[in-house]
Protein backbone atom coordinates (compact mmCIF):
# COMPACT_ATOMS: atom_id res chain seq x y z
CA UNK A 1 0.00 0.00 0.00
CA UNK A 2 1.27 3.43 -0.95
CA UNK A 3 -0.02 6.77 0.36
CA UNK A 4 -0.16 9.71 -2.04
CA UNK A 5 -1.29 13.32 -1.96
CA UNK A 6 -3.37 14.33 -4.98
CA UNK A 7 -2.96 18.07 -4.21
CA UNK A 8 0.37 18.39 -2.36
CA UNK A 9 0.49 22.17 -2.91
CA UNK A 10 -2.25 22.46 -0.28
CA UNK A 11 0.33 21.61 2.38
CA UNK A 12 1.29 25.27 2.22
CA UNK A 13 -1.62 25.73 4.61
CA UNK A 14 0.69 24.32 7.31
CA UNK A 15 2.01 27.86 7.64
CA UNK A 16 -1.15 28.55 9.61
CA UNK A 17 0.37 26.58 12.49
CA UNK A 18 2.16 29.76 13.52
CA UNK A 19 -1.15 31.46 14.40
CA UNK A 20 -1.99 29.49 17.59
CA UNK A 21 1.61 29.86 18.77
CA UNK A 22 1.55 33.63 18.32
CA UNK A 23 -1.85 33.90 20.00
CA UNK A 24 -0.76 31.88 23.01
CA UNK A 25 2.51 33.80 23.36
CA UNK A 26 0.75 37.14 23.11
CA UNK A 27 -1.72 36.29 25.84
CA UNK A 28 -0.93 37.96 29.18
CA UNK A 29 -1.42 36.03 32.35
CA UNK A 30 -4.35 37.48 34.26
CA UNK A 31 -3.21 38.28 37.85
CA UNK A 32 -5.43 39.21 40.77
CA UNK A 33 -4.11 41.69 43.36
CA UNK A 34 -4.44 40.58 46.99
CA UNK A 35 -3.56 43.00 49.82
CA UNK A 36 -1.53 41.60 52.74
CA UNK A 37 -0.86 43.84 55.71
CA UNK A 38 2.56 42.30 56.31
CA UNK A 39 3.67 43.18 52.77
CA UNK A 40 2.72 46.86 52.80
CA UNK A 41 6.39 47.97 53.30
CA UNK A 42 7.61 46.25 50.11
CA UNK A 43 8.13 48.10 46.85
CA UNK A 44 4.85 48.98 45.17
CA UNK A 45 5.89 47.99 41.66
CA UNK A 46 8.00 44.83 41.73
CA UNK A 47 9.55 43.82 38.44
CA UNK A 48 8.80 40.16 37.73
CA UNK A 49 11.38 38.14 35.87
CA UNK A 50 10.44 37.77 32.17
CA UNK A 51 10.40 34.24 30.80
CA UNK A 52 8.68 32.35 27.98
CA UNK A 53 5.54 30.73 29.27
CA UNK A 54 2.85 28.92 27.28
CA UNK A 55 -0.54 28.82 28.90
CA UNK A 56 -3.08 26.03 28.30
CA UNK A 57 -0.63 23.86 26.41
CA UNK A 58 -3.19 21.00 25.90
CA UNK A 59 -5.45 23.47 24.08
CA UNK A 60 -2.50 24.79 22.07
CA UNK A 61 -1.46 21.27 21.05
CA UNK A 62 -5.04 20.41 20.05
CA UNK A 63 -5.28 23.48 17.84
CA UNK A 64 -1.96 22.70 16.17
CA UNK A 65 -3.14 19.14 15.43
CA UNK A 66 -6.45 20.47 14.07
CA UNK A 67 -4.74 22.86 11.65
CA UNK A 68 -2.32 20.15 10.51
CA UNK A 69 -5.24 17.78 9.80
CA UNK A 70 -7.08 20.48 7.83
CA UNK A 71 -3.98 21.10 5.72
CA UNK A 72 -3.65 17.36 5.11
CA UNK A 73 -7.34 17.13 4.17
CA UNK A 74 -6.89 19.94 1.63
CA UNK A 75 -3.97 18.00 0.10
CA UNK A 76 -6.42 15.15 -0.77
CA UNK A 77 -4.67 12.08 0.63
CA UNK A 78 -5.30 8.77 -1.11
CA UNK A 79 -4.08 5.22 -0.88
CA UNK A 80 -2.99 2.76 -3.54
CA UNK A 81 -3.13 -0.97 -2.96
CA UNK A 82 -6.30 -1.15 -0.85
CA UNK A 83 -8.52 -2.54 -3.59
CA UNK A 84 -11.30 -5.04 -3.02
CA UNK A 85 -10.18 -8.55 -4.07
CA UNK A 86 -13.50 -10.37 -3.62
CA UNK A 87 -14.47 -12.34 -6.77
CA UNK A 88 -16.98 -10.62 -9.02
CA UNK A 89 -19.73 -12.62 -10.75
CA UNK A 90 -21.55 -10.99 -13.69
CA UNK A 91 -24.77 -12.77 -14.70
CA UNK A 92 -26.37 -12.14 -18.08
CA UNK A 93 -30.14 -11.60 -18.20
CA UNK A 94 -31.83 -14.89 -19.03
CA UNK A 95 -29.80 -17.13 -16.72
CA UNK A 96 -32.34 -18.96 -14.55
CA UNK A 97 -32.19 -19.22 -10.77
CA UNK A 98 -31.75 -23.06 -10.81
CA UNK A 99 -28.85 -22.71 -13.26
CA UNK A 100 -27.22 -20.10 -11.07
CA UNK A 101 -27.71 -22.22 -7.94
CA UNK A 102 -25.94 -25.13 -9.63
CA UNK A 103 -22.81 -23.03 -10.25
CA UNK A 104 -19.82 -23.60 -7.99
CA UNK A 105 -19.10 -20.02 -7.04
CA UNK A 106 -16.50 -18.70 -4.58
CA UNK A 107 -17.68 -17.84 -1.10
CA UNK A 108 -18.48 -14.18 -0.48
CA UNK A 109 -18.55 -13.54 -4.24
CA UNK A 110 -20.32 -10.39 -5.41
CA UNK A 111 -23.27 -11.22 -7.68
CA UNK A 112 -24.46 -8.60 -10.18
CA UNK A 113 -26.52 -8.44 -13.35
CA UNK A 114 -24.50 -7.70 -16.47
CA UNK A 115 -26.58 -4.64 -17.31
CA UNK A 116 -26.37 -0.87 -17.07
CA UNK A 117 -25.15 0.30 -13.62
CA UNK A 118 -24.48 -3.37 -12.68
CA UNK A 119 -27.37 -3.83 -10.22
CA UNK A 120 -27.15 -6.52 -7.56
CA UNK A 121 -28.59 -9.90 -8.45
CA UNK A 122 -31.29 -9.37 -5.83
CA UNK A 123 -32.79 -6.67 -8.08
CA UNK A 124 -35.22 -7.48 -10.86
CA UNK A 125 -33.70 -8.85 -14.04
CA UNK A 126 -33.37 -6.32 -16.91
CA UNK A 127 -36.10 -6.52 -19.53
CA UNK A 128 -34.44 -4.51 -22.32
CA UNK A 129 -31.45 -5.46 -24.48
CA UNK A 130 -28.11 -4.58 -22.89
CA UNK A 131 -24.84 -3.47 -24.58
CA UNK A 132 -23.14 -6.62 -23.32
CA UNK A 133 -19.79 -6.14 -25.06
CA UNK A 134 -19.44 -2.56 -23.82
CA UNK A 135 -20.44 -3.57 -20.30
CA UNK A 136 -17.79 -6.32 -20.20
CA UNK A 137 -15.11 -3.85 -21.29
CA UNK A 138 -16.29 -1.32 -18.69
CA UNK A 139 -16.30 -3.92 -15.94
CA UNK A 140 -12.82 -5.11 -16.87
CA UNK A 141 -11.53 -1.52 -16.76
CA UNK A 142 -13.16 -0.64 -13.43
CA UNK A 143 -12.34 -3.76 -11.43
CA UNK A 144 -8.90 -3.95 -9.79
CA UNK A 145 -6.40 -6.16 -11.59
CA UNK A 146 -6.37 -8.87 -8.90
CA UNK A 147 -10.14 -9.37 -8.73
CA UNK A 148 -11.26 -12.71 -10.24
CA UNK A 149 -14.08 -12.17 -12.72
CA UNK A 150 -16.70 -14.79 -13.55
CA UNK A 151 -19.27 -14.30 -16.32
CA UNK A 152 -22.28 -16.62 -16.47
CA UNK A 153 -23.77 -16.30 -19.94
CA UNK A 154 -26.68 -17.72 -21.88
CA UNK A 155 -25.98 -19.79 -24.98
CA UNK A 156 -26.72 -16.72 -27.09
CA UNK A 157 -26.92 -13.14 -25.91
CA UNK A 158 -27.75 -9.69 -27.23
CA UNK A 159 -25.51 -6.64 -27.27
CA UNK A 160 -22.46 -7.91 -29.17
CA UNK A 161 -20.60 -5.60 -31.53
CA UNK A 162 -18.33 -6.01 -34.52
CA UNK A 163 -15.12 -5.94 -32.50
CA UNK A 164 -13.53 -8.99 -30.94
CA UNK A 165 -13.88 -8.99 -27.18
CA UNK A 166 -10.38 -8.51 -25.75
CA UNK A 167 -9.96 -7.86 -22.03
CA UNK A 168 -7.00 -7.31 -19.73
CA UNK A 169 -7.62 -10.37 -17.55
CA UNK A 170 -8.56 -14.00 -17.96
CA UNK A 171 -12.30 -14.44 -17.57
CA UNK A 172 -14.02 -17.51 -16.18
CA UNK A 173 -16.54 -17.68 -19.04
CA UNK A 174 -19.35 -20.09 -18.10
CA UNK A 175 -21.86 -20.90 -20.84
CA UNK A 176 -25.24 -22.26 -19.81
CA UNK A 177 -28.04 -23.77 -21.87
CA UNK A 178 -30.38 -20.88 -21.06
CA UNK A 179 -31.70 -18.58 -23.74
CA UNK A 180 -31.75 -14.77 -23.63
CA UNK A 181 -35.09 -13.18 -22.73
CA UNK A 182 -37.41 -12.19 -25.50
CA UNK A 183 -36.91 -8.45 -25.54
CA UNK A 184 -37.51 -5.70 -28.03
CA UNK A 185 -35.24 -2.78 -28.79
CA UNK A 186 -36.05 0.35 -26.85
CA UNK A 187 -36.57 2.23 -30.11
CA UNK A 188 -37.40 0.95 -33.57
CA UNK A 189 -35.34 1.36 -36.71
CA UNK A 190 -36.00 4.59 -38.60
CA UNK A 191 -37.30 4.57 -42.13
CA UNK A 192 -35.23 6.63 -44.56
CA UNK A 193 -37.26 8.85 -46.90
CA UNK A 194 -34.78 9.91 -49.57
CA UNK A 195 -35.13 12.80 -52.02
CA UNK A 196 -32.13 12.86 -54.39
CA UNK A 197 -31.61 14.91 -57.52
CA UNK A 198 -29.90 13.46 -60.57
CA UNK A 199 -26.47 14.77 -59.55
CA UNK A 200 -26.58 12.84 -56.25
CA UNK A 201 -28.35 9.66 -57.24
CA UNK A 202 -25.20 7.65 -56.45
CA UNK A 203 -25.16 9.08 -52.93
CA UNK A 204 -28.60 7.62 -52.29
CA UNK A 205 -27.21 4.11 -52.72
CA UNK A 206 -25.21 4.41 -49.48
CA UNK A 207 -28.40 4.94 -47.50
CA UNK A 208 -30.07 2.10 -49.32
CA UNK A 209 -27.20 -0.16 -48.23
CA UNK A 210 -27.53 1.10 -44.63
CA UNK A 211 -31.25 0.30 -44.57
CA UNK A 212 -30.52 -3.14 -46.01
CA UNK A 213 -27.95 -3.77 -43.25
CA UNK A 214 -30.53 -2.78 -40.63
CA UNK A 215 -33.40 -4.96 -41.79
CA UNK A 216 -32.07 -7.28 -44.49
CA UNK A 217 -34.49 -5.80 -47.05
CA UNK A 218 -35.42 -2.44 -48.53
CA UNK A 219 -38.58 -1.79 -46.53
CA UNK A 220 -36.83 0.96 -44.56
CA UNK A 221 -35.57 2.80 -47.64
CA UNK A 222 -38.09 4.80 -49.68
CA UNK A 223 -37.21 7.01 -52.66
CA UNK A 224 -39.65 9.94 -52.84
CA UNK A 225 -40.70 12.04 -55.79
CA UNK A 226 -43.12 14.37 -54.01
CA UNK A 227 -42.52 16.60 -51.02
CA UNK A 228 -44.92 15.02 -48.54
CA UNK A 229 -43.15 14.40 -45.20
CA UNK A 230 -43.29 11.03 -43.40
CA UNK A 231 -46.34 10.22 -41.32
CA UNK A 232 -44.29 9.85 -38.12
CA UNK A 233 -41.45 11.92 -36.66
CA UNK A 234 -39.59 8.72 -35.71
CA UNK A 235 -38.41 8.41 -39.34
CA UNK A 236 -35.69 10.39 -41.10
CA UNK A 237 -35.72 12.54 -44.22
CA UNK A 238 -32.53 12.35 -46.30
CA UNK A 239 -32.47 15.39 -48.59
CA UNK A 240 -29.70 14.94 -51.18
CA UNK A 241 -30.59 18.03 -53.10
CA UNK A 242 -29.14 21.46 -53.79
CA UNK A 243 -32.54 23.11 -53.33
CA UNK A 244 -33.79 24.31 -49.93
CA UNK A 245 -35.99 22.04 -47.87
CA UNK A 246 -39.69 22.50 -48.75
CA UNK A 247 -41.92 24.10 -46.14
CA UNK A 248 -43.95 20.91 -45.44
CA UNK A 249 -40.75 19.10 -44.47
CA UNK A 250 -39.53 22.03 -42.35
CA UNK A 251 -42.84 22.02 -40.49
CA UNK A 252 -42.47 18.26 -39.97
CA UNK A 253 -38.97 18.82 -38.53
CA UNK A 254 -40.31 21.48 -36.13
CA UNK A 255 -42.83 18.90 -34.91
CA UNK A 256 -40.00 16.53 -33.91
CA UNK A 257 -38.64 15.03 -37.13
CA UNK A 258 -35.02 14.67 -38.27
CA UNK A 259 -33.74 15.77 -41.69
CA UNK A 260 -30.26 14.96 -43.00
CA UNK A 261 -29.23 17.10 -45.95
CA UNK A 262 -26.38 17.25 -48.44
CA UNK A 263 -23.57 19.74 -48.00
CA UNK A 264 -24.98 21.78 -50.92
CA UNK A 265 -28.42 22.22 -49.32
CA UNK A 266 -28.88 25.83 -48.18
CA UNK A 267 -29.99 26.24 -44.56
CA UNK A 268 -31.07 29.29 -42.61
CA UNK A 269 -28.15 31.42 -41.47
CA UNK A 270 -29.79 31.81 -38.07
CA UNK A 271 -29.09 28.16 -37.26
CA UNK A 272 -26.06 27.67 -35.04
CA UNK A 273 -24.63 24.42 -36.37
CA UNK A 274 -22.48 22.24 -34.12
CA UNK A 275 -20.63 18.95 -34.80
CA UNK A 276 -22.84 15.84 -34.64
CA UNK A 277 -20.64 13.18 -36.22
CA UNK A 278 -16.87 13.01 -36.47
CA UNK A 279 -14.53 10.56 -38.15
CA UNK A 280 -11.59 8.78 -36.51
CA UNK A 281 -9.37 11.81 -37.12
CA UNK A 282 -11.75 14.15 -35.34
CA UNK A 283 -12.94 15.80 -38.57
CA UNK A 284 -16.61 16.76 -38.59
CA UNK A 285 -18.70 14.75 -41.05
CA UNK A 286 -22.15 16.01 -40.05
CA UNK A 287 -23.14 19.22 -38.31
CA UNK A 288 -26.57 20.16 -37.10
CA UNK A 289 -28.84 22.27 -34.97
CA UNK A 290 -32.21 22.02 -33.26
CA UNK A 291 -35.26 23.31 -35.11
CA UNK A 292 -38.35 23.38 -32.95
CA UNK A 293 -38.66 19.93 -31.42
CA UNK A 294 -36.66 18.28 -34.21
CA UNK A 295 -33.20 18.67 -35.68
CA UNK A 296 -31.60 19.61 -38.98
CA UNK A 297 -28.39 17.79 -39.93
CA UNK A 298 -26.09 18.52 -42.86
CA UNK A 299 -23.03 16.79 -44.28
CA UNK A 300 -19.93 19.00 -44.29
CA UNK A 301 -18.60 17.52 -47.52
CA UNK A 302 -19.81 15.80 -50.66
CA UNK A 303 -21.60 12.50 -50.05
CA UNK A 304 -19.25 10.18 -51.93
CA UNK A 305 -16.60 7.63 -51.04
CA UNK A 306 -13.75 9.97 -52.00
CA UNK A 307 -14.76 12.73 -49.59
CA UNK A 308 -16.17 10.39 -46.93
CA UNK A 309 -14.38 7.00 -46.99
CA UNK A 310 -16.56 5.85 -44.09
CA UNK A 311 -19.45 5.41 -46.55
CA UNK A 312 -17.72 2.24 -47.79
CA UNK A 313 -16.93 0.98 -44.29
CA UNK A 314 -18.94 -1.86 -42.75
CA UNK A 315 -19.44 0.35 -39.69
CA UNK A 316 -21.34 3.01 -41.64
CA UNK A 317 -24.88 1.60 -41.03
CA UNK A 318 -24.33 1.28 -37.28
CA UNK A 319 -22.74 4.73 -36.93
CA UNK A 320 -25.45 6.29 -39.07
CA UNK A 321 -28.14 4.87 -36.84
CA UNK A 322 -26.25 5.95 -33.70
CA UNK A 323 -26.20 9.52 -35.01
CA UNK A 324 -29.89 9.48 -35.95
CA UNK A 325 -30.97 7.71 -32.77
CA UNK A 326 -28.25 8.23 -30.11
CA UNK A 327 -30.42 6.63 -27.41
CA UNK A 328 -31.42 3.58 -29.40
CA UNK A 329 -30.32 0.14 -28.29
CA UNK A 330 -29.68 -2.23 -31.14
CA UNK A 331 -29.89 -5.90 -30.21
CA UNK A 332 -27.15 -7.88 -31.93
CA UNK A 333 -27.28 -11.55 -30.98
CA UNK A 334 -24.06 -13.55 -30.70
CA UNK A 335 -23.09 -17.13 -29.90
CA UNK A 336 -21.41 -17.29 -26.50
CA UNK A 337 -18.98 -19.99 -27.66
CA UNK A 338 -17.69 -17.87 -30.53
CA UNK A 339 -17.63 -14.68 -28.46
CA UNK A 340 -15.45 -15.96 -25.64
CA UNK A 341 -13.21 -13.07 -24.49
CA UNK A 342 -9.50 -13.03 -25.28
CA UNK A 343 -6.78 -11.59 -23.07
CA UNK A 344 -4.06 -9.10 -23.95
CA UNK A 345 -5.83 -5.75 -23.71
CA UNK A 346 -3.95 -2.94 -22.01
CA UNK A 347 -4.87 -2.75 -18.36
CA UNK A 348 -6.55 0.49 -17.34
CA UNK A 349 -4.85 2.33 -14.45
CA UNK A 350 -6.79 2.01 -11.22
CA UNK A 351 -7.68 5.19 -9.35
CA UNK A 352 -6.42 5.53 -5.78
CA UNK A 353 -8.77 5.15 -2.84
CA UNK A 354 -9.52 8.68 -1.50
CA UNK A 355 -9.19 9.14 2.25
CA UNK A 356 -10.82 12.55 2.42
CA UNK A 357 -14.05 11.32 4.00
CA UNK A 358 -12.36 9.55 6.90
CA UNK A 359 -9.95 12.43 7.42
CA UNK A 360 -12.89 14.85 7.41
CA UNK A 361 -14.54 12.87 10.20
CA UNK A 362 -11.29 13.01 12.19
CA UNK A 363 -11.09 16.79 11.68
CA UNK A 364 -14.65 17.15 13.01
CA UNK A 365 -13.86 15.07 16.10
CA UNK A 366 -10.69 17.05 16.89
CA UNK A 367 -12.62 20.30 16.38
CA UNK A 368 -15.27 19.20 18.90
CA UNK A 369 -12.52 18.22 21.35
CA UNK A 370 -10.87 21.64 20.90
CA UNK A 371 -14.17 23.41 21.56
CA UNK A 372 -14.63 21.37 24.72
CA UNK A 373 -11.19 22.25 26.01
CA UNK A 374 -11.68 25.93 25.22
CA UNK A 375 -15.04 26.04 27.03
CA UNK A 376 -13.63 24.28 30.07
CA UNK A 377 -10.73 26.74 30.28
CA UNK A 378 -13.06 29.74 30.08
CA UNK A 379 -15.27 28.33 32.81
CA UNK A 380 -12.19 27.69 34.99
CA UNK A 381 -10.96 31.25 34.48
CA UNK A 382 -14.36 32.67 35.39
CA UNK A 383 -14.42 30.67 38.60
Amino acid sequence: MNAVLLAPAALAALAALALPLLIHLARKQQLKTLDFAALRWLRANPRPQKRLHLEDWPLLLTRLVLLALIALWLAKPAMYGMDEKTPYVAVMPGVSAPTLAAQNLPKQARLHWLSLDFPALSAAAPTTPQPTASLLRQLDAELPADVPMIVITTAQFDGADAQALQLSRKIDWRITSNRPPQTQPAQGLPKLYVWADTSQSNAASYFEAAAFAWMGNNTHYLVQTNFNPPSTTADTVVWLNSRPLPQPILQWVRAGGTALTANTTPLSKSLQLSPHWQDENGQTLVEGAALGQGQLLRFTRAVNATAIPLLMDVRFPEQLRTMLQPNAQQATRADARAYRPNTGARRAPQPPLPLGTWLGVLVALVFLFERGLSLRNRQGAAA
